[in-house]
Parts: C-alpha cells; sequence; structure tokens
C-alpha cells in the first residue's frame, strides 16, 4: 500500500464524519491555566486562604489535599508547580509502586543538584500502604520533593502518622451550584454556544454534577451531543437522555458514615424531615435496608430510651416489616419508624445510666452484694448472715421496703435520672416518691 494512500481505519473516519486526532474531551479543554481560574475553592485559594498564602512566601510545604472527586485538586498541584517553579512529577498509587518511587526519587535527587526542584503529585495516596508511605519521609526531610498527595478518603484513617505530621492537610469542597453554573457558563463561552436547555433542566443539569466539576463539563459534553438544531430541552426530556448519574456514596468510606451521622443527627434534633431525606439519601444510593433498620433501633434505644418505650417496639416491628415484605415495601414501614423516632420525646437517661453504671462495675471489682439480700439455701450460709433482715417489699402497705441493696463498700449510688419529658415524667415522680419514702425509713 503507498503511503500517500489514506489506511481502512482512516477511511472509516472519514466515512464516519470525524476526524482521526479526536478532539480532547470538554473538561480536559477547560482546564483551568491560572490557580485564579479554579472556582468552588475559595477558603484555599481566596484572598485569605491557605495556599494563597503560602505562594505569597514563595515557599511550599508538602501537603495532603482530601475532597471528592472532580474538586480540582490535580490541577491545583499541577498549577502550584508552575507558580513555585517546581517540576511537575506525577504518578497514581493505583499503578505505582516501590520500584516506581526510587526511580521518581533519584530523577529529583539529580534535578535538585542542578538547582531545580521537584513537586511530587500522588493521586490516591492512600492506596500506599505503611511501607511505602514510610519511603516518602526521607525524601520529603531533605527536601528532595515537595510532596502533594491527592486523597478522596480521611486521612486521619488512611495514612501514617508519620507522614500527616510532614505535611498539612487542605480539604478540598464539592462545587456548590454557584461554581457548577460559573462552570457552565466559562463551557458556553468558549464553546461559543448556549446549553439548549429550559432554566428548570438546567437546574436539574446542575444537581446532576454532584458537586463533580469534571462530571459537570462531561454532562455539558453529552448535552451538546444529543441536541438537535434548535432543540431545548426540558427537565424530563434531560433525564431521558442522560439517564441518572448514580450518587457518589461508598458503603465503605466517609460518604457512608457522613450520612448515617447525618440521619441520626436528624433524628436526635428531631427534625423528620431532614431525617426522612437522609434516610433516602442511603435506600437510593443501594445501602441495605436492615443496616439502616438495626441503626434506626439503635437511635430508638439511645436517644429515646424511656421517654417513649413505645419507640424500640415500633423500630424492632419495622424490621421485622422488611423481613417479611422485602423491597420495595418494607423500606416504607423503616421509613414509618423513623418519622415515629423523629417526632418522640427525646431522652438518653437510659444509655447514659447504662455507661455509668458499667463504669462503676469495671471500677468496683468483685464487691459482695449486701448479705441481706443473698439466698441462704444452706445452714452455714444461715448461720453467715445470709438472708437475715429481708424485707419482702409485696407485704408492705406501698410494696417498697426501701432496702438498700447497693455493696456496704459501694454505698449507695444514683446512675439513672430521667428528665421531666414524655413518659419518663410518670418515671420521675415514682422515683421521687420511692427517695421520699427510703429516707423516711432509714431515718
Amino acid at each position: 500500500m503507498s503511503p500517500k494512500q489514506p489506511t481502512p481505519s482512516a477511511n472509516l473516519f472519514a466515512a464516519a464524519g470525524l476526524e482521526q486526532d479526536a478532539p480532547r474531551p470538554l473538561p480536559e479543554r477547560l482546564r483551568p491555566r491560572v490557580l485564579s481560574d479554579v472556582v468552588g475553592q475559595d477558603h484555599i485559594l481566596g484572598p485569605d486562604g491557605a495556599l494563597t498564602r503560602m505562594l505569597e512566601t514563595r515557599t511550599l510545604g508538602s501537603l495532603v489535599f482530601w475532597g471528592p472527586p472532580g474538586t480540582g485538586k490535580t490541577t491545583v498541584a499541577r498549577l502550584l508547580a508552575d507558580a513555585t517553579e517546581l517540576q511537575f512529577e506525577q504518578i497514581s498509587a493505583v499503578f505505582s509502586g516501590v520500584a516506581d518511587l526510587k526511580k521518581v526519587f533519584e530523577a529529583a535527587r539529580a534535578r535538585r543538584e542542578m538547582g531545580k526542584g521537584t513537586l511530587l503529585f500522588v493521586d490516591e495516596v492512600h492506596r500506599f500502604n505503611k511501607a511505602q508511605q514510610d519511603s516518602f519521609l526521607p525524601v520529603m526531610e531533605d527536601g528532595t520533593v515537595v510532596l502533594v498527595g491527592a486523597t478522596t478518603e480521611n486521612p486521619s484513617f488512611e495514612l501514617n502518622a508519620a507522614l500527616l505530621s510532614r505535611a498539612r492537610v487542605l480539604v478540598f469542597q464539592s462545587l456548590d451550584a454557584v461554581a457548577i453554573e460559573k462552570l457552565f457558563a466559562h463551557a458556553e463561552k468558549v464553546e461559543g454556544r448556549a446549553l439548549p436547555l429550559d432554566a428548570e433542566a438546567r437546574a436539574v443539569l446542575v444537581r446532576m454534577a454532584d458537586g463533580d466539576g469534571r462530571a459537570a463539563l462531561t454532562l455539558v459534553e453529552e448535552v451538546w451531543r444529543a441536541a438537535r438544531t434548535n432543540e431545548i430541552f426540558n427537565a424530563a426530556q434531560l433525564q431521558d437522555i442522560l439517564q441518572r448519574r448514580a450518587p457518589i456514596y461508598d458503603k465503605s468510606a466517609d460518604g457512608h458514615y457522613n450520612l448515617i451521622s447525618a440521619l441520626h443527627k436528624s433524628v436526635r434534633g428531631s427534625d423528620p424531615d431532614a431525617a426522612l431525606y437522609y434516610l433516602c439519601r442511603m435506600l437510593d444510593a443501594g445501602e441495605d435496608p436492615l443496616f439502616l433498620a438495626r441503626r434506626v433501633v439503635r437511635m430508638a434505644v439511645e436517644d429515646i430510651g424511656l421517654a417513649d418505650p413505645q419507640a424500640l417496639v415500633i423500630c424492632n416491628a419495622a424490621k421485622d416489616a422488611y423481613d417479611f415484605l422485602g423491597h420495595p415495601e418494607g423500606e416504607l414501614a423503616i421509613a414509618q419508624a423513623v418519622i415515629y423516632i423523629a417526632t418522640a420525646p427525646k431522652s438518653n437517661a437510659a444509655y447514659m445510666a447504662y455507661k455509668a453504671a458499667m463504669r462503676t462495675a469495671k471500677e468496683g471489682g468483685s464487691l459482695l452484694p449486701p448479705k441481706h439480700i443473698l439466698n441462704s439455701p444452706t445452714k452455714l450460709m444461715k448461720s453467715e448472715g445470709y438472708g437475715d433482715g429481708y424485707q419482702y417489699d409485696h407485704d408492705t402497705p406501698e410494696g417498697f421496703s426501701g432496702q438498700d441493696y447497693f455493696p456496704e463498700a459501694l454505698g449507695r449510688q444514683t446512675f439513672y435520672d430521667p428528665p421531666e419529658r414524655g413518659f419518663e415524667r410518670e418515671i420521675r415522680k415514682r422515683l421521687d416518691y420511692w427517695t421520699r419514702l427510703r429516707n423516711e425509713r432509714q431515718s
């Protein structure tokens, strides 16, 4: 075949009306060229931001960027290298091992001898094991590299304490609606065309981006590909075309724990609407409904307790209902339980009493109960005073003897202190009544 003749693959591209060298994706074409172009991270890059202050001194220490995908971690690292005139080197902990690290470190040492520094950007740094993370310490300490690690996981749990002690953690935030709109407007300006969306559909597209700038621009590109000439999509059409971007939610990572924490605190704060929202967020993301049912039972005993004794009954019933009905009908029972406990009177008195009693039990050792409440099945035990002086409460007019039941060496303790809320208001009255009788009989 003559070199001047088109190849079969080239003919296929031509037939499809495509150039052989396909254009770069929109997120790559619109990648910021200077730090001031980065949107959504003003707390880091604004006039008083942490990185702004570092750059004013022309010095840069090692950093860990922690935040969700698509928030600009890689871009900021690259632009930092430019701003500080450091050589930018990038590796991924997913694809790199010890041998790769050694090569990078050797190149950085050689570069330093020639008077040039290195900014080493490590994507997914939490994927490195402890030994690999430790290998960074010498080159960070002697200035061979300025390390910038990026992670979507909580550094407190995923990175070595030694590494964290030598780097500053900067938190990247999910892009809010204003930042996403800025990306849309920038894309429209660069491309010279408006997004073919009505106002409602545009707002839906912002929500679909889910705080991820890269995803936002990818969605913009998909919308432009799908639109015919002069076509304007409404919200329903947009959702049909793009389907729906799965929520960012890893059941083993921070998103999981953040949402269950938000659900629990919404229940504790007596906000049924917020509680239902977080419940549905997790169900929609594929969380195991039985896991949620178990957590709801825990909320009933920890935050409602005896202020409403029915809370535990209803939450257990919701778990059983899900077991019986399955998906999706059984999820309504869990939602009903969440509404019930969110609107129930709150008390952690039983929870706090249990913790206090457990602490005293652990600290007190093997103290013998008072002999008057011990059974005496043998003559020897009876001769030792077991059961001597015990009063049968039902034989008293009030059904209450007022005797002491704590070990003599410990003395009387108070663990349970019910508030004047819900059913515990009645329990408070009983306890006060029994305390008065006990004091009268012991005086």
